[in-house]
């Protein structure tokens, strides 16, 4: 049974110009509904993106090095690296020597920590090149995970990042960080590798020289240590200067 539509008595059909009024209201509220759910929308997620914005900057920014030259500080046990046991004085690479860490640290006079500590919470990096080769500095330095304890400096990584972590106010030097390695470093050698015959130790703090004794140079933070051995054409073009390190290091 089919349905007609019946016009009360005093309705008339809308005129074409009342129909437009009509469609152009319904237009204009349907604009605005949409204008609100933006708005509203708008307010959601405009904290969202700074909130993630803000959050990978914390995550990927990389803080680099200074422009200072080098520090000296005398510190700890005069003694000729060449004695302390588990030295390493053959070619590279070099291991980190773990079976005589704790008599290092003992003879150099750091602590064998059960954790670490954050008194002095500050990193550095450092890159090795022998006879134009970059040789790895790896992980674990200054780590025992056999008797569980570790040295106020050591590494987590083979990034070339050092960690001084201490319980300790004191500076710290890159003679005491290649005595915990385990490695021989004095004025005229690096492991297996002494000065003669055209080839040279060189060190770089932060793209500077270290003409003094480079194992007096001082660990600051964020600095870039480059530690080199051959002849002049064998260093590194250009030297490192600078190293981006992660946010939170």
């Amino acid at each position: 049974m089919s349905t007609r539509r019946v016009n009360t008595p005093g309705s008339k059909k809308p005129s074409p110009k009342q129909e437009q009024a009509r469609r152009e209201r319904e237009a204009l509220r349907a604009r605005m509904a949409r204008r609100k759910r933006n708005q509203r929308l708008a307010k959601i997620l405009v904290p969202v993106v700074v909130f993630a914005g803000a959050l990978l900057f914390v995550l990927f920014h990389r803080t680099g090095s200074p422009t200072a030259g080098p520090a000296y500080a005398t510190v700890g046990q005069s003694i000729d690296p060449s004695t302390l046991p588990g030295i390493q004085t053959g070619p590279a690479p070099w291991a980190p020597e773990e079976a005589q860490l704790r008599a290092r640290l003992g003879a150099i006079g750091l602590a064998a920590l059960p954790a670490e500590a954050f008194v002095v919470h500050i990193h550095q990096h450092v890159d090795i090149h022998v006879d134009g080769r970059k040789v790895t500095v790896p992980a674990l330095i200054g780590i025992s995970q056999r008797e569980q304890f570790l040295s106020p400096i050591h590494t987590h990584d083979a990034t070339g990042v050092i960690h001084v972590e201490s319980p300790t106010v004191r500076p710290y030097t890159l003679g005491e960080f290649f005595d915990v390695w385990g490695v021989r470093l004095t004025q005229q050698c690096l492991g297996g590798y002494c000065n003669g015959g055209g080839k040279t130790l060189r060190v770089y703090a932060n793209g500077h020289p270290v003409t003094g004794n480079v194992r007096q140079l001082q660990l600051t933070a964020h600095e870039e240590i480059v530690v080199t051995f051959g002849t002049e054409a064998e260093l590194p073009n250009p030297v490192p200067s600078s190293y981006a390190f992660p946010f939170g290091l």
